[in-house]
């Protein structure tokens, strides 16, 4: 990319170079601020600055080192390395034209001096091969795109122009490039002190330069094809500048900020909104409701359809497509953003809710975070969708029937189980289990939770970790009837007045026995105790019970005994696995059994199946489409294993469901892993 001489003998290059570049990105940056910068400020305050150095540092393996787009690479979608190669080719060449176009215009020599004889050969070889390699990639790409298309490529915003104009865009910037080498080979013109004038300095242009030599294409005629191709090259980079802003390839400037701006909590965390005293409104019904980050999101998300492709309730058959809830919230802040921008009070004709997002959408989220995980943009699918129940339950009372019903039954009765005949102790009879009035000095609280307490199937779970820490040793005390429901199925399904009441309820009990750790059979209680009850005040240690049982087999104060014969297929809970990043716990206590052979689901780890139970989904029924508990069934069956291992109250009840309507031959069953565990230790004994 050596840069002509002058322009017409007239106008020396650099000056036309920087006039371009200055008109081109002063037009790029003002498009920035009144389409991007004047709209995601209309977002509400969210404190997402600090911890700077954390930030920008986690930031670098997340962007340069694309570790979200490569997480997904598999055997069945190989996409995320031809997008790390563009991704790196794009770097590569920027670099370039910052050497080549901007610094060598200005001083021939300047590349030559900065990266030495060696340096600047190297680097141009490895430019000219990559064009290559990427008008390969692109070529590639676009045939998957549009005729060995991937379901995840099949949406209806997938399929939009906008990938066919960029992959264009880029493999004429390619092309340009390999041309610009060609014609300046072919020209005979190489300028020494650039180290172009061995032919073979660059393989491909080179040859493509003979080829033109043989033809007649030389001397002058190539010279001139070389300042055209070189000055359409620029020209097309810095409309790159133009078109980003206004194209889906907003995500290039979006999701560097998207990672920096990130949620530094688990997951599964959802931000406290403001004084719910002192809120104009609850939740988000208009754009300015959402957070900034909400907002910038929607500029983040690079429309790939991994989020979507992954969303259980979407594989399902609902009609949640957490794709579309980004960008539909996106579209409605470039509608009516500006006007609001410019202080006008503007009625849409079109509400968010309705218009651009169905309410049944949002009732299909199993809060599972399939969709963050697969996200390589980092967009923050769930916060938006919470926001967006808040304000239909909090503000218009528009929900389901069914959690309509439980959230009345945890109003009236402080839990979600209507129609439960068990008090929160009945699980304990005979095991002489001390409360915290009884033992307020013990050494942890046993968090039961309702569905351990009050639901008969799931009873048997609390009562099999008080005999492994009884074996164990451990002294620990129950609240009884003081504990109280921790709020989470409220919090997820948007009425955050409840959630708050309740959480602020057991934080007091809490402070009341000085309480400093806690245990938890439930990973949704274990979640809302550990990662948002700090937000109100209330900082515990908290742990679910495979992270302690795990300790206390591998410190040998228990030891499994009596042989299991089972096949385990361990299901991973969403809020415990995904959410808060424990996967290995419960597989070691599974491993730690004898007889117990553990095999895994294909759907595992990170890229778990949802029970179907999140989101307040134990207690509504889904829309419409096939049960999500049957198809993760169905995939616990495939397996061949004949006992499914959970560690979560919710999925041992979904699989328990799941097995009695899916299973049509065999001895398959659903047990908590506590469950195989005290086995164990009982018949050892």
């Amino acid at each position: 990319m050596v840069p002509p001489d002058n322009i017409f003998g007239l106008i020396p290059t650099w000056v036309g170079v920087y006039v371009l570049a200055t008109l081109m990105f002063g037009l790029a940056l003002y498009i920035l601020y009144r389409r991007v910068y004047t709209l995601v400020m209309l977002g509400q305050r969210e404190n997402r600055f600090d911890q700077p150095l954390r930030r920008l540092i986690g930031a670098i393996p997340l962007t340069l080192g694309q570790r979200k787009v490569m997480q997904s690479v598999s055997i069945h979608d190989r996409a995320g390395i031809g997008h790390f190669v563009i991704f790196w080719g794009f770097i590569s060449f920027a670099i370039s034209y910052v050497l080549f176009i901007f610094a060598d215009s200005i001083s021939p020599s300047f590349s030559a001096a900065l990266l030495g004889e060696t340096g600047l050969r190297v680097f141009t070889i490895y430019l000219d091969l990559l064009s290559g390699v990427l008008l390969i990639v692109l070529l590639w790409a676009g045939l998957r795109r549009w005729v060995f298309t991937p379901h995840r490529l099949s949406f209806d915003l997938t399929q939009k122009n906008e990938s066919a104009i960029i992959l264009l865009l880029i493999a004429a910037l390619m092309s340009l490039s390999l041309l610009s080498e060609a014609f300046l080979e072919a020209s005979l013109s190489c300028p020494s002190e650039m180290g172009q004038c061995n032919n073979h300095a660059v393989p491909i242009g080179s040859a493509i330069g003979k080829f033109l030599t043989t033809i007649g294409i030389k001397g002058s005629i190539a010279d001139a094809l070389y300042q055209v191709s070189w000055w359409t090259h620029l020209i097309v980079i810095l409309g790159f500048a133009i078109y980003i802003p206004v194209s889906k390839h907003m995500h290039l400037v979006g999701a560097p900020l998207s990672f920096i701006f990130r949620k530094l909590e688990p997951m599964g965390t959802l931000p406290t909104p403001t004084d719910l005293e002192t809120a104009d409104v609850f939740g988000a019904a208009n754009v300015q409701d959402f957070t900034w980050k909400e907002l910038l999101d929607g500029y983040a998300c690079a429309v790939c359809g991994r989020c979507t492709d992954a969303c259980p309730a979407n594989i399902s058959e609902k009609f949640l497509s957490p794709m579309h809830i980004a960008e539909n919230l996106k579209d409605n802040l470039l509608s009516v953003g500006p006007a609001i921008a410019q202080g006008k009070d503007l009625v849409d004709d079109k509400p968010l809710v309705g218009s651009y997002i169905s309410e049944e959408s949002l009732w299909d989220c199993l809060t599972c975070g399939a969709c963050e995980y697969e996200c390589p943009v980092g967009v923050e699918h769930i916060n938006m969708i919470v926001d967006m129940r808040r304000n239909l339950v909090m503000e218009k009372a528009s929900m389901p029937e069914t959690a309509a019903n439980v959230l009345l039954s945890m109003e009236q009765r402080g839990h979600p189980w209507r129609g439960t005949t068990y008090n929160r102790t009945d699980w304990a009879e005979g095991l002489d289990i001390p409360t915290l009035a009884e033992n307020p000095n013990a050494e942890m609280l046993f968090w039961v939770g309702c569905t351990g307490a009050l639901e008969k199937r799931s009873q048997s779970v609390p009562r099999a970790m008080a005999s492994v820490l009884k074996r164990a040793g451990v002294e620990f005390a129950i609240l009884g009837d003081e504990e109280g429901c921790s709020g989470d199925p409220a919090r997820r399904m948007g009425n955050e007045y409840l959630y708050q009441t309740m959480a602020q309820q057991n934080i007091e009990t809490f402070r009341r026995y000085n309480v400093k750790k806690i245990v938890t059979t439930c990973p949704h209680c274990f979640n809302t105790i550990k990662n948002e009850y700090p937000h109100l005040g209330g900082e515990y240690e908290v742990l679910h019970y495979s992270e302690i049982v795990n300790e206390l087999i591998k410190s040998g104060r228990i030891k499994p005994a009596a042989t299991i014969q089972a096949t385990v297929a361990y299901h991973d809970s969403c809020y415990l696995g995904r959410h808060n990043d424990i996967y290995d716990a419960p597989r070691q206590i599974a491993e730690s059994i004898p007889g117990v052979k553990l095999v895994e689901m294909e759907k595992c780890r990170g890229q778990g199946f949802c029970c179907g139970a999140g989101g307040g989904h134990m207690w509504i029924e889904e829309s419409r489409g096939r049960r999500v508990n049957h198809m993760r069934t169905e995939q616990f069956l495939e397996t061949g294993a004949d006992t499914v291992g959970v560690s979560c109250p919710f999925c041992l009840q979904m699989f328990e469901e799941g097995i009695g309507s899916v299973q049509t031959s065999g001895n398959a069953k659903a047990k908590d892993l506590l469950e195989l565990l005290d086995e164990s230790l009982t018949n050892g004994n």
